[in-house]
């Protein structure tokens, strides 16, 4: 051998010593942090000493809570006795003032936003005076003539009647001189003509005196009613229009948030709600449970509901509502191998322990406990 080769051997040699010091003094190390710890020390040094133990004490038992069983544990979401409610204005225009801030309880009915809809009220009077207008009309049909249009037709119908007489008179007085040869035929027939234009004209006459005395057509009476009817319902619908233009609360809650201000427009088509609530008096959770687990749950069961957002805080509550129809998965834990093509059946939790800190749409975990004599 070399002195290279035995220069490389003796390096060799001490670096597997070295490896097995390390490897040895590492275990020494591990074992004494094992004691430490099993004797109760601190990082810092200090030690505490076990508490004696009192043998008239009894042990202490594991809460309900412990020695209950989950059966079933699934997601779910936090939710307000009603589910949120995005209210909007029931006509388009600019929002002229918003009565409400987030955070407020409000009453079902109460004011929460005002539309400009000074438009709107500025057509009422014009639609106003329509009305009156066609109710005018149909007056002036039941009334009729005027008393001076009657009295003309009468006196018009007198004067012809003697222009007739006066006529006839003198025709028979022509047709006598005619028949004696006293009067040529020309004469005569002259007579004739001014007797058949007088009565002509009597009769006309008395046609426009029954005329104007003449009660009005039935479509023409229709024809007026119809037209107030029109102007009415133009005013109707324009005092409705303005009524809809002050939003009022559909139900009592507290104001999540408010979408709008004043100013801007509102469109009920395209728009944003104005302000969107919930009643916020009790709360629950909305689950999500897999097709497979619905033999595990029933009406009445406990369960106990956890939040990532307070692990160490459990809520307390009761199933009292089952869905009616398997859906899709809406709830997601963020879980990336979480399966979301599964049917899962709605089931409604009512909260009997509640935390102001509990906000609606916050993921939850809701476990189901089993009945005090075991799993149903």
């Amino acid at each position: 051998m070399t002195d290279d080769e035995t220069l490389q051997h003796r390096q060799r040699s001490k670096l597997r010593a070295a490896c097995l010091g390390g490897f040895v003094f590492c275990a020494l190390l591990a074992f004494l942090l094992a004691g430490l710890l099993a004797g109760g020390l601190t990082l810092g040094g200090n030690t505490t000493s076990p508490a004696p133990v009192n043998a008239e004490t009894p042990p202490a038992q594991p809460t309900t809570h412990a020695l209950t069983k989950v059966v079933l544990a699934c997601p779910g979401r936090i939710e307000g006795m009603t589910d949120v409610v995005n209210v909007g204005a029931a006509v388009d225009g600019v929002l002229l003032a918003v009565r409400v801030s987030e955070g407020q309880r409000v009453r079902a009915g109460e004011l929460i936003a005002q539309m400009d809809c000074r438009d709107l009220e500025a057509e009422v009077p014009v639609a106003r005076a329509a009305t009156e207008s066609s109710r005018q009309t149909r007056e002036r049909l039941l009334r009729g003539s005027r008393t001076e249009e009657r009295r003309v037709a009468r006196d018009h119908q007198a004067r012809e009647e003697a222009v007739l007489q006066q006529a006839s008179a003198q025709y028979q007085r022509m047709s006598k001189l005619y028949e004696s040869g006293d009067v040529s035929r020309e004469t005569f027939d002259n007579a004739r003509r001014d007797l058949d234009v007088a009565q002509a004209a009597r009769n006309a006459a008395e046609n426009q005196l029954a005329l104007v005395n003449a009660t009005p057509l039935p479509e023409e009476l229709a024809k007026a009613e119809s037209e107030i009817k029109m102007a009415e319902g133009r005013v109707n619908a324009l005092i409705e229009k303005i009524r809809k233009c002050a939003v009022r609360s559909p139900v009592g809650g507290t104001v999540l948030r408010t979408h709008l201000r004043a100013g801007e427009s509102f469109s009920a088509a395209f728009s944003p709600p104005i302000v969107s609530l919930a009643d916020l008096s009790r709360l629950k959770v909305r689950a999500e449970v897999d097709e497979r687990d619905l033999g595990h749950i029933f009406i009445g069961q406990q369960v106990m509901v956890t939040v990532p957002a307070f692990p160490d805080r459990q809520f307390r509550g009761q199933v009292t509502r089952l869905g009616e129809q398997m859906g899709r998965k809406r709830v997601r834990t963020g879980d990336p191998a979480e399966k979301s093509d599964r049917d899962v059946l709605e089931v409604m939790v009512d909260l009997v322990e509640t935390d102001q800190r509990l906000v609606i749409g916050l993921r939850a975990t809701v476990q189901f406990l089993a009945k005090s004599g075991g799993e149903q």
